[in-house]
């Protein structure tokens, strides 16, 4: 005997799922990046209290919470002696890679070809869909063409500024401690201290640049845009 089994009706999708899910597929490096970012902050967060109150207690002080400790100088110079660091290559490579090639390197431009970059924007304010300063012209436009590395320098000064202060804050709180004097924050910013915490975050960041435009020379990670083609023959500059 034959069963009859009615068809259900497949449920449409609301507008409303179509359109996160629209917007998650568009959007989803930069969404997985903030998470993998806020979670490794939370831990930083949680193991620099633990750390900080172990330091503490080795003092004699009693123990902090979570808010009293992101207004702690141990906090705040170890977040953004990071940070500060991470501007500063992204800017600098930004730059260098304007006139620099290596050739061979996903992370270069062609050796002897024009690249699209170059291109003067000027020549296409009547385009339709252009940004904004690019219809306008002048100053506007002129900012706007190198607002990329200028929006990294300025992010790596204000954090390198934050980096001294929580340096000093963390320096004073020690001194006090320890029953020394404390210090200014000139007298920080020109410590031998200060500069070394800078400069072995700055090499290690200048290192992790050389390597992806070496490496990207002769290894490949295939889908991903900052390598070339799998088949690519090594010689090939670009991507």
């Amino acid at each position: 005997m034959t069963t009859f089994s009615p068809t259900l009706p497949r449920t449409r999708p609301t507008r409303a799922s179509s359109s996160i899910a629209t917007f998650v597929r568009e959007n989803g490096l930069s969404l997985v990046l903030v998470a993998m970012f806020l979670a490794a902050t939370a831990a930083q967060i949680g193991f620099g209290v633990a750390a900080y109150n172990e330091e503490r207690a080795h003092d004699g002080l009693a123990a902090v919470g979570v808010g009293a400790y992101l207004s702690s100088g141990h906090f705040l110079e170890a977040l953004f002696e990071n940070w500060e660091s991470e501007f500063l290559q992204m800017g600098v490579f930004v730059l260098l890679s304007v006139k620099l090639r290596q050739k061979g390197s996903a992370e270069s431009k062609p050796l002897d070809e024009a690249d699209e970059t170059d291109e003067d924007p000027r020549l296409h304010t009547k385009d339709p869909d252009v940004p904004w300063p690019v219809q306008k012209g002048g100053l506007l436009l002129v900012l706007y063409e190198h607002s990329l590395a200028t929006a990294f320098f300025l992010l790596f000064v204000v954090s390198f500024v934050l980096h001294a202060v929580g340096g000093f804050l963390k320096t004073n709180e020690e001194n006090i401690a320890q029953g020394r004097p404390a210090e200014t924050l000139a007298q920080y910013w020109a410590s031998s201290q200060f500069w070394f915490e800078s400069f072995q975050n700055w090499q290690s960041e200048f290192l992790a640049v050389l390597a992806i435009v070496v490496l990207t020379i002769f290894l490949r990670q295939r889908g991903s845009p900052q390598s070339k083609p799998v088949a690519a023959p090594h010689h090939d500059t670009g991507k």
